[in-house]
């Protein structure tokens, strides 16, 4: 109940929706592939943006190997990162290793706001890269498009780099609040985007970094010899042929996240006394309040020990940068077995609700 990536699907199945033979596969040359990615999967990725070419984007063995050569490749012992809290961990984590970093956090009071005055007032002299997640993981919130534009032009006008980890674009609840790509809105954005979560192919490990800085991009390819060296020949020809009928993958995912949010919309609506629930923007996972007795740790101990259901309680969202809110979890809904897991959920709070809200 807490996966973080869309329904997947077979080898078979991608071959069947893009209306390729099965046999596809069968000569494709087992050798080295190019350290930047095959030259036709990168024209395939640079479709999914407006303004960019296959020379704007170098592939990477999934997403955590482009946030670890970006980090390395822009950061120096005495440069200064911010960045926005909560996140997923090795956006913070990667930093803190080179240089000193500043914690902004979403408002969880106020709809997980980001307030860009707090990005100005931790600029300092030394401040080289402003690092964000939008749609945000783990509580799926999307920046307002007027904010994002203010935010761009601050980094503009300090010289910043602006690092955006963009994986659950596309899979907006609302798509009317989806945000441009930081590659193309800005000539120092940096977008990071992956196969594994709108798509929900996390099993191909293909992952890529776009930006509009040749001379980063050229340094980030060079890093990558150190690391992964080049991606799976079969992985990264699966990739263009999900790429190939991407709206069909993207529409599949959607319409299972807008059935499976209407059946969480039904369940913590009976039990509202113990949880503050409310959409996120985009993402196929959100961030709940628990609100009962015992805490939000306790209970999800309990809940995965007795009904085998698993949350990400908010320690696992802990943060070395700021105090962030303990009462939170993380719940999955991209997936197509909702109706089990939350069958077994509901059993759970139908024994142990009265002892949840004692006092």
């Amino acid at each position: 109940m807490t996966a973080s990536d869309a329904q997947s699907m077979t080898v078979a199945e991608l071959l069947t929706l893009a209306d390729k033979p099965q046999n596809s596969l069968a000569d494709l040359h087992l050798g080295y592939t190019q350290t930047w990615g095959a030259p036709s999967l990168r024209e395939a990725i640079s479709k999914t943006y407006d303004r960019l070419s296959a020379e704007n984007i170098l592939c990477f063995a999934g997403a955590e190997e482009g946030v670890y050569a970006a980090m390395r490749v822009l950061l120096e012992k005495d440069d200064h990162a911010i960045v926005v809290v909560p996140n997923y961990q090795a956006a913070e984590t990667l930093p803190l290793e080179i240089c000193d970093v500043t914690g902004v956090r979403l408002n969880a009071e106020d709809n997980w706001q980001l307030d860009l005055n707090d990005i100005r007032q931790a600029i300092r002299p030394n401040t080289k890269l402003v690092s964000v997640c939008f749609p945000n993981n783990p509580t799926g919130k999307i920046i307002p498009a007027d904010d994002y534009a203010e935010l761009i032009e601050l980094c503009r006008e300090h010289g910043l780099y602006l690092f955006n980890d963009e994986v659950y674009r596309l899979v907006e609840l609302d798509e009317s609040k989806r945000i441009n790509q930081a590659a193309d809105a800005y000539e120092r954005g940096l977008s990071l985007n992956v196969m594994s979560k709108a798509y929900g192919l996390p099993g191909l490990r293909v992952g890529w970094i776009a930006t509009q800085d040749k001379d980063v991009l050229q340094k980030l390819e060079r890093y990558k010899h150190y690391l992964s060296i080049c991606n799976s020949a079969p992985s990264e020809l699966l990739a263009e042929i999900a790429l190939g009928v991407r709206e069909k993958l993207l529409q599949r995912n959607r319409d299972l996240m807008a059935s499976n949010i209407k059946k969480l919309d039904t369940f913590f609506a009976d039990y509202r006394d113990l949880f503050e629930w409310q959409h996120p923007d985009g993402s196929c996972i959100a961030f709940p309040k628990f609100t009962g007795r015992g805490g939000v740790e306790e209970f999800c101990s309990q809940l995965v020990e007795q009904s085998g259901v698993l949350l990400l309680p908010a320690s696992v969202y802990w943060s070395e940068l700021m105090d962030t809110p303990k009462d939170r979890f993380r719940i999955g809904f991209g997936r197509a077995n909702m109706d089990a897991g939350l069958a077994a959920f509901r059993e759970f709070m139908q024994e142990h609700s009265d002892n949840l809200r004692a006092q």
